[in-house]
Parts: structure tokens; sequence; C-alpha cells
């Protein structure tokens, strides 16, 4: 299919955040073109594990129907230490309650979710770069198709969302910057057969030992899919001065050994991917005159659980809104984003930066795990399920921690 010449908002990358942007922009009566590189349906490394904040989105967007035909669950299941605890999602100002869904198929129903909004959507068109004038961006170049001898077209735009992922070629371009001084993660994915694919619990290990038995900074995760299959992943964190010396497959499959015969998996290991996930908003360059990233691509990844999706559906909306009220995005669409998510964020990376020192986990999970109270709270702030409507001892807690914390950072979320 061609591309058009010129649109109102061009949308580039089409996963839950560039999708949920173009489907708010385009009830709101926006001309919206929503591109992605991949031809749809596609793979996507990730957990599928949508947490009662990614439930909440999608509500919004008008699928509680479609998600609850798929699984739910009640909350999380927490192994380690000699302990296994099971704690519920604990609701307040969100749902009680969460899914999973394999990316294949939740992005590609959220694609068709915006091209039923109103936006036209091509896929399989890769962004080569932005046209710029006057430092603003006046459209974006693609090549359609695999080949680098396949045409260049260009697209013209008066507005640009810029949400392809973690590497963000197109958000580089524009002067993107990441920060790798905070905390970042590095996570692999696969799926299996399990004989509790129905399992109402998602569970994780804490306590995520290597073939040697060292304890790793990071979690191994199974999230029951409903299908048949669970996915199974792990994850470690890293910084620039404690880079994760670890291979992630080989680590995933050892996890996935030990859980054999706990979890009823059978066969092997299927779609095995990994990737890096710059956390916390650490990165800059996030918007300028008329474009702006969202999702991954701004960094927008919870540095205590490696969840993206809720923020993506969130920011997707959000810059709808912003786009409709703002002209220049340089300055307000960064503190739009400091602005929901910069303290928990904050609180966040330093926590888990300090999992990343060598010990301290040892030490102080064994404590965690035997205390129910304890790891209800940090389910809910791990998950950052606290919202400005709760107003609870736990979610003054959780805030106050992270003004605090904002208040001391050299380079603060977005900047």
């Amino acid at each position: 299919m061609t591309l058009p010449t010129s649109v109102d908002v061009l949308v580039v990358g089409a996963g839950p955040a560039g999708s949920s942007a173009a489907a708010w922009l385009a009830r709101s009566g926006q001309d919206v073109l929503l591109t992605d590189a991949a031809t749809f349906p596609r793979d996507k490394t990730c957990g599928d594990g949508l947490t009662p904040r990614a439930v909440a989105e999608l509500v919004r967007l008008g699928l509680e129907d479609w998600l609850r035909a798929h699984t739910v669950n009640q909350g999380l299941r927490a192994h380690g230490f000699g302990q296994t605890l099971h704690l519920r999602w604990p609701g307040g100002s969100l749902p009680d309650w969460g899914s999973a869904v394999p990316r294949t198929e939740l992005d590609d129903h959220l694609r068709t979710v915006a091209m039923k909004s109103g936006a036209a959507a091509r896929d399989g068109v890769r962004a080569l770069d932005a046209v710029m004038e006057g430092g603003r961006v006046r459209g974006v170049r693609f090549r359609a198709g695999g080949g680098d001898d396949a045409p260049v077209e260009t697209v013209l735009c008066r507005r640009l969302v810029v949400a392809d992922g973690v590497r963000s070629p197109l958000g580089k371009a524009l002067g993107r910057e990441w920060h790798r001084d905070t905390v970042y993660g590095v996570a692999g994915r696969s799926y299996v057969t399990s004989d509790r694919s129905d399992d109402p619990w998602i569970s994780s290990h804490l306590e995520l030992r290597d073939e040697k038995g060292a304890a790793l900074a990071g979690y191994g995760w199974i999230f029951p899919l409903g299908n048949g299959e669970v996915n199974l992943g792990a994850g470690t964190l890293a910084t620039a001065k404690r880079p994760a010396d670890v291979a992630i497959k080989p680590l995933m499959r050892h996890y996935a050994q030990q859980c054999r015969e706990g979890f009823g998996l059978r066969g092997e290991l299927r779609a095995q991917t990994s990737a890096l996930l710059p956390m916390g908003g650490a990165v800059s360059g996030v918007a300028g005159p008329n474009w702006a990233l969202i999702g991954d691509a701004a960094g927008c990844v919870n540095p205590l659980n490696g969840e993206g999706i809720d923020y993506g559906l969130e920011t997707g909306r959000l810059i709808a809104g912003v786009l409709q009220e703002h002209d220049d995005l340089s300055a307000v669409w960064p503190e739009v984003l400091r602005g929901h998510y910069g303290e928990a964020f904050s609180v966040a990376r330093r926590l888990a930066g300090l999992v990343t020192v060598p010990r301290l986990l040892p030490a102080l999970g064994p404590v965690g795990m035997r205390s129910q109270l304890l790891m209800r709270l940090a389910l809910r702030w791990m998950g950052n399920l606290v919202t400005e409507e709760d107003r609870d001892a736990a979610g003054r807690l959780w805030r106050w921690a992270g003004r605090r914390s904002i208040s001391l950072d050299h380079r603060p979320p977005f900047a």
C-alpha cells in the first residue's frame, strides 16, 4: 500500500504506545497515520504480563470484554529464600485483576483498534530519518520492504510521535540519548508448554541464581497465558559501573530446568529472545518543537519489574491530550513525563541500583520474604500501583520518597 504524501499527525511505531496514541488522536478527530517497520502480526520480546495499571488503560480503550476473554490473574506468587507468598493485586484506584496476552496478539489487536478508531496504518515501512526545517520536523523518509534498493518515500506531517521501541532509531536521529549510569535491564523471554497455563497467579522467583549458585540482581518469571503455554523469562539489572556479566539465554534455560517439575513444564523452550531495556526515564532528548518520544523510546520502563506496556499505553493517551493543547512540545512534554513518572522512576531506579550491589540482595531478601506485610507493600511499590488518588499511608510514603529522591538526582528522569 502506498504512503500518503502528508498527514496531520504521523506516529512511527505500532506497539502499545504508538497504537494507543493513534487511537486517541483519531478519536479526537485528528488525521493520523500509524506506521511500523515490521509486518503485522509480529512478535516482541516481552513478558506479556498486564498489570492492573495496564488493564486500566485497556479498559479506557474499551477492551475489557476482549481482555477478560483471555486469562485473568488475581495477583503475584512470589518465591524466594525458602518462602512462597501469595500477594493479591491491591485494587484501590486501579483494577484488582491482571492478565497476560502474547505480544503477537496484543499488538496486532491494538493496531486494529487504532484503525477502527479512524487512524490509517501502514506496516512494513521503515523510518530512515526525519526531514528537518528550522528545527522542526517537516516529514519522515520511509523505505518500504526489506531491501536497501527499495524506493524511499517521504511523508510530510505537522506533528510527529516517535514510538519505535527501546532502540528508537528515529529518536536517535532526532537527538535522543540513553544514559547508562542509571540502572537498566537485560532480559530474555521464551514460551513453553505447561500444565499450569490456567494458573490464576503470575509467578516471580526473586532469588535468581546462575548455574554456579551465585545470586543475581534480577528475577525469573512464569506468566500463565491460558492457551496451554506460559511465558517464561529471566532478567537482570545492571549499571555502567556494575554491568550484567551473564549470558541471558543460558540463564533462562537453567531457570526453566529448575522450574520444570513444579510448574509442569513440558518440551523445549521456544521463541527464545532477549533485549536491553533503558529504564526509569534514563533518556534525554524526548521532545522538540513538534515531535515527542513515548513509551519504550522515552525510557518509560519500570526499573523494579521491567514493565513497560502500561506506560506505553498511558503515554500514548497523554501525548494525544498534549498535542491538542500545546503547539510547542520542547519543554511541555518532558515536564508532563516528569510530572507523571519522575518521582516514582527516581526512587525506583535508586532501589533497583541497590539490588546490583553484590551480596545486598542475599542479605536482605530473606528478611523481606518473611514479612507478608512488607511484601504486599513491595508488590504495590515495585509495580508502581500507586496513583495520585491513593491517599493511604503506603501511597503517601511512596510519593514522599519519590519527592526526596528526585531532589537528589544529578540527572532527573527525562533530563
